[in-house]
């Protein structure tokens, strides 16, 4: 249960109205599961078939992914800041029977009968994420069985813990595997979900205020943001209340790592380190002080292994085995066999010490992550080189203090850069786009014609 007030901290006023986030119970969200999956049938939906959400996060959001998985019909989560040439790429695809891109039609899929739902959710919902070919991939669960079901939301459950009397805040964009897998595992185990419609601090600390949360998943980003907000204010809050705080998506600088030790405590902060297609480890506070730098040990029933180049491989068990959404060549390249079952890589580099922690020494090649947000370059420099009068481009990242990383670009061409960033805005969601363009007489590129990067 959430701690009582302490004398130390600065006590929020409440904030209580329209600013203050809606609160879905598991009650009230089984009735609302029920009544999706009666509408989806309505729709002529059936096992296996894909729909489409591209709509902005809600706790309605929440209702309609489990009532789709519950009935064995996949949700295929897209950032509803996509442009039209993104998602309709990624629609023509995955070749949804539904898609729902606008809030009232996302309300709608709640007034359909009641249906008989699974236990479990069958399947995982298909995110997609991008890679160094520049084209997205869905990675795709499968259809579970009834045991690897149960499995798989018992794993997250013993993780993480959630509980009956847990309300989980969502502060990171629900359409993002790891928010929605937090939420889902609280509404799974009985508890409540509130779900901020983007992260501001103001907003968050009035949610904390008003609702006392006890879990939450964040990205360093938000908590750069939040620390330097309560900087300028000079507040300290109460946020007590809190069991949970899971931080991932890209490095934590360390000044923010131990500060937020220090605000939330080293019984609640954990970090761990995974991507869209599955989980590697997880690491406590007081983990990472004794191996300062390490991502933890391998999840349970997990075994994490270097190669000879010192690529991260992790066996994983059988509910949590994917392959990518027609690309079966990419499927191919990502696994292989090893002692320890079926493993699966997506191309970090690091290392596993003698008692088994895990250490990143670089992400995936060329990978930016900025806010959080996983960009390659391949598919902005595709979109950039459509532009007439470009000769070439290369796309790369600079530090960036509110970001972690921002999206640079350089190119060598006869082009004004206001036309280059009028096509990003026209064919790549916001993140995407870069923020910097740098103008060349040529790019730096090895013996072998790969671009350099880092000399950029």
């Amino acid at each position: 249960m959430p701690s009582p007030p302490r004398d130390d901290v600065t006590h929020l006023p409440p904030s209580r109205g329209s600013s203050v986030p809606d609160v879905l119970t598991a009650a009230r969200s089984e009735q609302q599961q029920r009544r999706v999956a009666g509408t989806l049938t309505a729709h002529g939906l059936v096992a296996g078939d894909r729909l489409v959400l591209a709509v902005p996060g809600s706790p309605t959001y929440v209702s309609v992914v489990l009532g789709a998985l519950r009935s064995g019909i996949v949700p295929v989560p897209l950032d509803p800041r996509l442009t039209a040439h993104e998602r309709d790429a990624i629609i023509a695809d995955v070749a949804p029977s539904l898609v729902v891109d606008d809030d009232a039609d996302l309300e709608s899929l709640l007034s359909g009968p009641d249906a008989v739902l699974s236990p479990h959710p069958r399947c995982r919902p298909m995110h997609f994420t991008s890679g160094t070919t520049g084209r997205p991939k869905g990675v795709w669960s499968g259809m579970l069985s009834p045991e690897h079901a149960a499995a798989l939301v018992a794993e997250e459950r013993d993780l993480w813990g959630f509980a009956s009397d847990d309300l989980d805040l969502v502060v990171s964009p629900i359409y993002h595997s790891a928010p929605l897998r937090f939420a889902m595992g609280t509404i799974l185990a009985g508890g409540s979900v509130a779900v901020l419609p983007r992260f501001e601090p103001d907003a968050f600390l009035s949610a904390v205020a008003d609702l006392r949360p006890t879990s939450m998943f964040c990205v360093p980003a938000h908590l750069q943001r939040l620390f330097a907000h309560l900087d300028e204010r000079g507040l300290t809050p109460d946020v007590s209340s809190f069991r949970l705080v899971a931080h991932a998506g890209a490095p934590c600088p360390e000044p923010v790592r131990l500060r937020a030790h220090a605000l939330f405590g080293t019984d609640v902060v954990w970090e761990f380190y995974g991507s869209t297609e599955g989980q590697f480890t997880a690491c406590s506070a007081p983990e990472w002080a004794e191996r300062p730098g390490t991502l933890g040990l391998a999840r349970p029933g997990r075994v994490v292994t270097t190669d000879d180049e010192g690529q991260l491989w992790c066996s994983v068990p059988a509910w949590a085995r994917f392959t990518y959404w027609n690309a079966p060549e990419k499927t191919a390249q990502t696994w292989r066999t090893t002692p320890d079952g079926p493993a699966f890589t997506v191309g970090d580099l690091g290392r596993v010490d003698d008692d088994g922690y895990v250490f990143l020494d670089s992400r995936r090649e060329d990978l930016i992550i900025t806010g959080g947000v996983n960009v390659y370059p391949a598919e902005v420099e595709a979109a950039l080189q459509t532009v007439d009068g470009v000769d070439d481009v290369a796309v790369y990242g600079r530090d960036d203090e509110r970001w972690g990383q921002r999206v640079c670009a350089a190119y060598v061409g006869d082009v004004d850069e206001a036309v280059l960033r009028a096509v990003a805005e026209e064919r790549l969601a916001p993140p995407k786009r870069p923020k910097t363009y740098v103008r060349h007489a040529e790019l730096p590129r090895t013996a072998t014609g790969k671009v350099r990067r880092t000399q950029l």
